[in-house]
């Protein structure tokens, strides 16, 4: 009896082990997909004087200013799903 309760008790200390390694491996994998706040990492520049909108992941530019800063956010919407797809 106490082999067999010695391996049980190894047993549920390993899977333990491993719910936990799962656990930090998804944790990290969330960490990993998220923007880092550098100077560098925006996604999108806006440039009045220029009257330009860029979007930096997908490439697109709008430059009709008035309206994306108007809620007009079709082209750049498009222009992600289309990246992000791929």
């Amino acid at each position: 009896h106490m082999n067999r309760e010695k391996a049980i008790q190894m047993l549920k200390s390993r899977l333990y082990e491993r719910a936990l390694e799962e656990k930090a491996a998804e944790k990290n994998k969330v960490e990993a997909q998220k923007m880092k706040n550098e100077w560098g990492s925006q996604i999108r520049s806006y440039v009045l004087d220029d009257r330009r909108v860029k979007d930096h992941r997908t490439n697109y530019e709008n430059r009709n200013t008035d309206a994306v800063l108007n809620g007009d956010l079709e082209g750049f919407l498009k222009a992600y799903l289309m990246w992000d797809g791929n």
